[in-house]
């Protein structure tokens, strides 16, 4: 898959900006705030339908806009795709897909597939489990972007929940018998999507823990030994449909009382966590920010590799200056593995951070106060 056109209009800093991409590698060189990252997040939009710096439309649309809008001509193996989005000030984004305006956001994604690797992916280590979980969630909705609707639908059950559960928690009275057949449908709901949820990153987890174990050593030099296990908050036999809502059901009966004093769901996958750990200690824990850097990296050309492997298509890889925070042998790794397998977007602040061959190779362009032009 290859990314041929981007234009943005009103988009952060961006005023109007088309762009050509001319070569598998593309650098791009800018001091810092002065849209490089931004460029980037215009494509992980397109790829994901999220950004990893904002979860607010009106934070993308330059100021004194009402609206942004981003547009694209994606290559694939047997096709070309035009996706377009238009992110709002207030009211809803619209996506298009080739033109046409879509019905259901979902609809647009799995048209474009990217991988970004940032300084804030350090967080993937050393933050908190809410980022692991959005992390992995966002890797299986572009493995399979009926995902995104199956998180959709558990949020909605878990909102109500949680609204239901904290009018409970106000009320000193014994709930009448219609308040607990409510909350007992949304119980069952809540196992429902809730063992959706599970399987699918139980099952994501397995393929891709072998990859990223395999680059960890590669790139350690066999000297430390990576696992990632998943901990659901409900443990069960996640290859069973039935067992897993079985269990879901047992323990939320478990939790009834818990929940009702502190107004809030306390069994479901918004719980779940996702171990990391380097010769069987929690990598957060672990050493130098240079192995947890090792690790990052691993779990990154996994996602690649995977994305590859079950799309059939390489996908997009975005580096936002992370090369500076790789010591030289890292640096080597990443650019090794890359060569010219994907297309590639980087940007920098120092273009001597790359060597003559790669420069040669590359579309370089230069970005000063959200424009951009030919380095």
């Amino acid at each position: 898959m290859y990314l041929q056109h981007l234009y943005l209009r009103n988009f952060r800093n961006y005023l109007e900006q088309e762009v050509k991409f001319e070569a598998q590698k593309t650098i791009i060189v800018g001091d810092n705030a002065q849209g490089k990252s931004n460029l980037l997040e215009a494509v992980e939009l397109l790829a994901t339908l999220k950004s990893h710096r904002t979860s607010r439309d009106r934070d993308l649309v330059k100021e004194g806009a009402i609206a942004s809008q981003i547009d694209a001509t994606v290559q694939r193996a047997y096709s070309s795709t035009d996706l377009g989005l238009i992110l709002r000030k207030q009211g809803r984004r619209t996506a298009k897909l080739n033109r046409e305006n879509l019905r259901r956001q979902m609809d647009f994604l799995g048209h474009l597939n990217a991988v970004q690797f940032s300084s804030l992916d350090l967080d993937l280590v050393r933050g908190s489990p809410e980022n692991r979980r959005s992390w992995l969630d966002s890797l299986l909705i572009q493995l399979e972007p009926v995902y995104a609707y199956i998180l959709q639908q558990y949020d909605r059950v878990l909102r109500q929940r949680n609204a239901l559960l904290r009018k409970l928690k106000k009320t000193e009275e014994k709930p009448s018998p219609e308040t607990l057949t409510q909350l007992a449908l949304w119980d069952a709901q809540l196992a429902a999507n809730g063992s959706r949820v599970t399987r699918r990153r139980s099952r994501g987890l397995q393929r891709l823990a072998p990859i990223a174990r395999e680059w960890h050593a590669r790139i350690s030099g066999a000297k430390e030994v990576l696992a990632i296990n998943y901990t659901p908050n409900v443990n069960c036999d996640r290859d069973e449909p039935e067992a897993v809502q079985t269990a879901f059901l047992s323990r939320i009966r478990d939790r009834a009382i818990p929940e009702r004093q502190q107004g809030t769901t306390l069994v479901g996958p918004h719980r779940d966590e996702i171990e990391l750990t380097i010769d069987r200690t929690p990598a957060r824990f672990y050493g130098s920010q240079g192995q947890q850097r090792t690790l990052v990296l691993a779990l990154k050309l996994a996602e690649l590799e995977l994305i590859e492997e079950v799309i059939g298509e390489a996908p997009l890889l975005l580096l936002d200056d992370v090369l500076a925070e790789l010591d030289p042998s890292r640096q080597n790794q990443l650019l090794e593995a890359i060569q010219d397998r994907f297309q590639t977007l980087i940007t920098t602040t120092h273009i001597h951070a790359f060597d003559a061959q790669w420069l040669n190779a590359s579309q370089v362009l230069s970005v000063m106060e959200g424009d951009i032009s030919i380095f």
